[in-house]
């Protein structure tokens, strides 16, 4: 009796230039969010902000980088339909984060500004 030691066969996994296509389509969406945030910061500065408005705004800025390195690290030795996902629920946080932001700042609006 010969024991057959046939190994499974590995995927090469995804090709390069699409898991590149999908790290740079979705930087696009989590670079957006990060442009309204410093819109958001800007317009409320011009009114003058205490120090814990610029500290939930400024925040709000840096949040939707911090998720997009953590989806990369995450799903950087992944096939490229898994590292979607990874990247798409990292935007849907992003997005969460940001209306919580946007009503935080407007129902507290006066803890926010300097008047």
């Amino acid at each position: 009796m010969t024991a057959s030691t046939t190994t499974p066969s590995i995927s090469a996994g995804s090709p390069r230039w699409i898991v590149w296509l999908v790290i740079g389509l979705s930087g696009l969406f989590y670079a957006y969010a990060v442009w309204n945030a410093v819109a958001h910061l800007v317009s409320m500065a011009q009114s003058g902000l205490t120090a814990t408005g610029w500290a939930t705004l400024l925040f709000g800025v840096v949040f939707p980088a911090l998720v997009f390195v953590f989806a990369l690290v995450i799903g950087r030795r992944r096939r490229v339909g898994e590292l979607s996902l990874v990247l798409l629920s990292g935007l849907g946080i992003v997005a969460v984060f940001w209306l919580s932001l946007l009503g935080y700042s407007i129902l507290n609006m006066s803890q926010l500004v300097a008047a």
